[in-house]
């Protein structure tokens, strides 16, 4: 009988991310992690390889928010996990599943100066929920386990594996290794089993009181609800009881744009007089303007619901609610539906949002009707919303977004009317998600078009990806909003214009007239570069039709735009 055959750790490693249910992995291979994206390539998960870290990162977020699964990325040891970190903090602080695995030096050699050296396990602490290091080959399946767990546990966020060089090179029999396995899924199901919760039904008729008794009740939803895919209880909630609801930015689509009782356009009339704002899987953050006034009534009863009791903790508001946004709206309903009450549209506070949003929103069209050339934000903004609305292809197409202005203008005019569908700079406001967010979500969903519409300074952190769209013929069309300049061109004053360097460029602008769509060009894909609306509404139609890597290259005024870092509301 012949000696069993030996695996090592890369193969024991790829071996429990399958068994674990990882599907896609992300990351930027090299020394010592390559063979392990080999191996997880053979056991059937996919592996999207970046230019960068930091774009993987974001990917994984992204992928942990859509899919509600851990999105995993893989990176070297040193500067590899410290580029990473970008894409690990920005999963934990918008509460999206997000495993960082790093590979680092021989565990013998640290202290000494080995290659890519660095104490990673302290150097993720900030940006984790739980961290760990596999200090040997038999540890490894566990601790993937451990840390698949814990990023989609409770509060989702980002979780870190350490996988030594010595351990990756480690070997186990195949048998042993089986054993590992099996052991590593029967603890991670009981651990699983011991942390079921249930929602406080004790505070359920409190909050339907609080509603019922309200005069100008308002259910706000954020991309925590979207994330727990509680689309259809918030839709029966909504039209039982005809309370308007306002989304956050990422909460769009939860419930359809257009919908009769969404407050979007009429946004500072609904927090600034609600009495009651029952508040679903967001933070009363910067976002939500700290559920303070002057913004927010005097005396507004906050309910807030969300699935962290320290977040509750933290906010201190009227009524706290922990539990899964589904399942707390499935109580909601149940208790609603045995004693119903709905406001009905003459109700005074149904008519006043409802008042207030059509005359916001025939404002804003009598903006966008107008083709100002060259381009403003707003023109070419409207045609990519009717581009969008008016494709043909079902499901609708996610749309990313980021930028200053080009994000702010978006968010007022692109229309979402599926849940899931808008991805953002987010609770952080960070710059440089954008072709990360585009490549999770043409992974994620492989039969939905992406389309990202990008400010020309976002769009620049990651630009690079475009090669990777075209590796990968990833179905996504990349419109820029080039302005010349983080804001636009030169913005200083005459009197700003001085010293020395006053020859340079202004620190806001770029090279004029920036040909985005040459790059694209350059690695196979398709480029358009676009000043009016004829040209912008072609390049769409056809970058659309072909479902390929193309970018739009669209020409803005440079002084067009405005300084632009917190949520502008003018409604």
């Amino acid at each position: 009988m012949g000696e069993q055959k030996q695996i090592d750790g890369n193969v024991l490693a790829a071996k429990s991310l399958a068994q674990f249910g990882v599907h896609h992995m992300f990351g930027v291979v090299g020394i010592p992690v390559t063979s392990l994206a080999t191996r997880a390539v053979s056991l059937g998960i996919r592996f999207i390889a970046f230019h960068n870290e930091q774009s993987a990162g974001y990917a994984a977020s992204a992928y942990g928010y859509l899919t509600s699964s851990p999105g995993v990325f893989l990176t070297v040891s040193g500067p590899g996990c410290v580029h990473g970190l970008a894409g690990l903090s920005n999963g934990g602080i918008n509460t999206w599943p997000t495993v960082m695995i790093s590979g680092s030096c021989n565990q013998s050699d640290c202290g000494r100066g080995d290659f890519q050296e660095l104490d990673q396990i302290e150097a993720v602490k900030p940006f984790t929920k739980f961290a760990v290091k596999a200090t040997h080959i038999s540890q490894i399946p566990n601790c993937v386990a451990q840390v698949l767990d814990h990023a989609v546990s409770g509060r989702p966020g980002g979780c870190y594996l350490d996988l030594p060089t010595d351990v990756l090179h480690q070997t186990v029999s195949q048998s042993e290794a089986e054993t590992l396995l099996t052991e590593a899924k029967a603890l991670a199901e009981k651990n699983k089993e011991s942390r079921s919760t249930k929602v406080d039904a004790s505070k359920i008729g409190q909050v339907v009181s609080l509603l019922r008794n309200a005069e100008r009740p308002l259910i706000v939803v954020g991309k925590g609800a979207a994330y727990a895919k509680a689309e259809d209880q918030l839709k029966k909630l909504v039209e039982t009881t005809g309370i308007p609801f306002l989304p956050t930015p990422m909460g769009k689509g939860l419930l359809p744009d257009d919908h009769r009782l969404a407050a979007s356009a009429a946004r500072s009339l609904a927090i600034g007089k609600c009495d009651v704002a029952v508040v679903i899987g967001a933070r009363l953050n910067w976002l939500l303007h700290f559920g303070e006034s002057p913004k927010w009534a005097e005396g507004v009863k906050f309910v807030l619901v969300d699935v962290s009791s320290e977040e509750i903790e933290l906010r201190k508001p009227f009524l706290g609610l922990v539990g899964d946004a589904k399942q707390v709206l499935e109580t909601l309903n149940k208790e609603i539906k045995d004693d119903p009450f709905c406001l009905g549209n003459t109700h005074p506070w149904v008519d006043a949002i409802s008042k207030k949003t059509k005359e916001n929103a025939s404002k804003m069209e009598a903006q966008l009707a107008k083709d100002v050339v060259p381009f403003n934000f707003l023109t070419p903004m409207r045609i990519v919303r009717d581009a969008i609305l008016e494709w043909g292809g079902s499901p609708a197409p996610v749309v990313v977004s980021e930028g200053a202005n080009t994000m702010d203008v978006g968010r007022a005019v692109l229309v979402q009317k599926e849940p899931r569908t808008r991805l953002d700079a987010g609770t952080w406001g960070t710059m440089g998600v954008g072709l990360g967010y585009c490549i999770a979500a043409a992974v994620a969903y492989p039969d939905r078009l992406v389309v990202a519409v990008e400010g020309d300074s976002g769009y620049g952190f990651s630009a690079m990806e475009v090669e990777t769209l075209v590796r990968y013929q990833l179905a996504v069309v990349v419109v820029v909003f080039n302005n010349g300049g983080v804001y636009g061109g030169d913005r200083r004053s005459p009197e700003e214009i001085d010293g020395p360097h006053k020859g340079d460029p202004a620190p806001t602008s770029f090279v004029p007239n920036a040909g985005y769509h040459t790059m694209m060009e350059a690695f196979g894909g398709k480029g358009y570069l676009v000043g009016t609306p004829d040209e912008l509404k072609s390049a769409l139609s056809e970058s659309f039709s072909a479902r390929k890597p193309a970018v739009i290259n669209v020409v803005i005024d440079p002084y067009a735009g405005s300084e632009s870092g917190r949520m502008q509301h003018k409604n």
